[in-house]
């Protein structure tokens, strides 16, 4: 297994060891073990999958300061192109986004930690996303960014995605900056 860091602290690129032959594939898709050895030691307690229609966008969801939760994300059928966005004031960071292709042919998985709003792009006719969460979900620390937000930009390769209702009225990164109860704080060693 490799681990890699991306542009954004603690939103870290997991790429399995994957064995394949005339058969098909194996990997271990997780061992607490190894990943605390790579820093990655939140205790997983909810398993979540969705599947989504090409052109499809789900995000940018996240939990608030009430019930924050960190995922780890694959994409087990098809493709999508995964964004986290850094929410934490504070961090040099903040407001910026990456993304990534996870697929089923590539196996990455990307960890999502805490302070950070998550989304994806269906990229193939059927997708399958799988995530473990370290917290429960709760509707009453459920908030979305808008997944169009000008001032996030992120460059989504679809010019009409289908949304819906709940994400298309995401608030802007400017409104989720006047809500205290959502906002995150940038962690100081």
């Amino acid at each position: 297994m490799r681990v890699g860091g991306t542009p954004l602290d603690g939103l870290v690129l997991i790429e399995p060891r994957i064995y394949r032959d005339d058969r098909g594939f194996f990997f271990e898709s997780y061992n607490r073990r190894r990943y605390v050895e790579f820093g990655i030691g939140e205790e997983f307690v909810q398993d979540n999958c969705s599947q989504s229609k090409k052109g499809v966008i789900r995000g940018l969801h996240f939990q608030g300061r009430s019930a924050p939760m960190d995922k780890l994300v694959r994409c087990s059928m098809g493709a999508i192109l995964d964004v986290a966005v850094d929410l934490r004031m504070g961090s040099p960071t903040f407001g910026r986004w990456h993304a990534i292709e996870l697929s089923a042919t590539n196996l990455r998985q990307l960890f999502v930690p805490i302070g950070f709003g998550h989304g994806f792009l269906a990229l193939t006719e059927q997708a399958e996303v799988q995530y473990k969460c370290s917290g429960y979900y709760d509707p009453a620390a459920e908030a979305v960014i808008a997944w169009n937000d000008p001032e996030i930009a992120i460059e989504w390769p679809e010019s009409h995605p289908v949304v819906s209702v709940r994400d298309a009225q995401g608030m802007s990164l400017r409104e989720y900056m006047r809500r205290p109860a959502f906002v995150f704080e940038q962690a100081h060693p």
